[in-house]
């Protein structure tokens, strides 16, 4: 994990439970001994994501709507922190922090979960945008019911759904970062297997099988027509009208192997700088590519 981040290591439940004492009735004694939920569960993940929020971000309210996306946390926190490099890069290895720092978080989902890191860590403005009116409901909701957010972030519906930064972004505004978690599969029935492999593994463990996905999500948070790759390319054609008024642009990419074509898209949009940063949290390699239209100096 990024050496920032805050959840290095195991969970403290001693901790998680003194902030959240409702998560006990989702503990269980692991095979290692150790304490542990049921993972396969989606209301265990939620409950863990409440006491996360709450012991580590001073977030008193947070939930989701039953089947959107609860994700996991240190992985979410490892993007933001890699984001705020990408800034000292520019800035003679300083974070920038603070209001002013304003950045786009392009399918903000329901659990509203980058702004909050961000802005705990950094003091970063955020403004959200989803195309799922449930979505942006569930995201103000968590947002307005936790008063230290609501000066810093802004849920905005994207209506239409071909278009990412249009109908989106004022004509003045400007950010200095975009960022965004885009829908992974191509198609309903390979978000299907793709869950179908992961209730296996977690079979495989003493975590008891369900089947739903143990960390939600559906429609437009896990897959569109074409996957990630297509998604990412019409980012990238649709970011360069916006060339001056948004420093970096970026995108998580699941898989490595969608990168060469990413990249080509990249070559064609006349970037000036591009990056491809990896992240790694345990097991799991993943991955971002960022890119500007911006010199160093401007």
């Amino acid at each position: 994990m990024h050496p920032r981040n805050r959840h290095q290591g195991e969970y403290d439940f001693a901790k998680l439970l003194r902030a959240s004492p409702k998560l006990a009735a989702h503990v269980v004694d692991a095979a290692s001994g150790r304490r542990s939920i049921n993972f396969a569960d989606p209301k265990s993940v939620r409950a863990l994501n409440q006491a996360l929020l709450r012991a580590d971000y001073g977030i008193d309210q947070w939930d989701i709507p039953p089947a959107y996306l609860c994700p996991p946390i240190p992985g979410r926190a490892d993007y933001v922190h890699a984001l705020a490099d990408l800034l000292a890069a520019d800035h003679d290895g300083e974070i920038p922090r603070g209001p002013q720092v304003r950045v786009l978080d392009i399918g903000v989902g329901a659990n509203c979960i980058y702004p909050i890191i961000g802005h705990a860590e950094y003091n970063w403005h955020f403004v959200g945008s989803d195309c799922d009116s449930v979505a942006v409901s569930a995201a103000r909701a968590n947002v307005d019911a936790n008063h230290k957010l609501r000066s810093a972030v802004e849920i905005r519906l994207q209506a239409d759904r071909n278009q990412i930064f249009q109908g989106l972004v004022g004509a003045e505004e400007k950010f200095d970062l975009c960022m965004c978690n885009p829908p992974f599969f191509a198609s309903a029935a390979e978000a299907a297997t793709s869950n179908r492999n992961k209730r296996e593994k977690l079979a495989g463990s003493r975590n008891k099988p369900t089947s739903r996905r143990n960390f939600g999500g559906g429609g437009g948070e896990l897959w569109c027509i074409g996957g990630e790759v297509s998604f990412i390319s019409k980012m990238i054609r649709q970011s360069v009208p916006y060339a001056q008024r948004i420093g970096w642009f970026s995108s998580l990419v699941s898989r490595a192997e969608h990168l060469p074509r990413i990249r080509s898209q990249l070559k064609t949009s006349a970037a000036v700088r591009t990056r491809t940063i990896d992240m790694a949290q345990g097991n799991k390699r993943s991955r971002f590519v960022a890119w500007s239209f911006l010199g160093h100096e401007q």
